[in-house]
């Protein structure tokens, strides 16, 4: 499964960021073997809101489950509506929210 949590840093142990919408990275992890890729927040001017844009890009990069600090309606709509599970309110480590995760939703 395709977990992806919003960061600041590029690494496992990089602390979850608190906004979604303006998170700088993304740290996308395969939960079977813990290998990531980080990505850009690529926001574009725009008038429909960072969450929704943010939630967009997460979209494209194929998340199965998104963790964040907090994240507004329009964002968690969006994910949503594509299936997406959202984790917010999530603190800790990179890795600390995903083996939390984990033990709460066991495959």
């Amino acid at each position: 499964m395709k977990i992806c949590v919003t960061v600041s840093e590029g690494s496992l142990d990089a602390e979850v960021e608190e906004e979604f919408g303006h998170s700088p990275l993304f740290i996308c992890v395969d939960s079977d073997n813990m290998t990531f890729t980080v990505h850009d927040n690529i926001l574009e001017d725009t008038d429909i809101g960072y969450g929704i844009q943010t939630a967009e890009n997460l979209i494209k990069l194929g998340a199965d489950v998104v963790i964040t600090g907090f994240i507004g309606p329009h964002g968690i709509k969006k994910l949503q509506s594509k299936n997406i599970k959202v984790v917010a309110d999530e603190e800790g480590t990179v890795r600390e929210a995903i083996e939390r995760y984990k033990r709460r939703h066991p495959k």
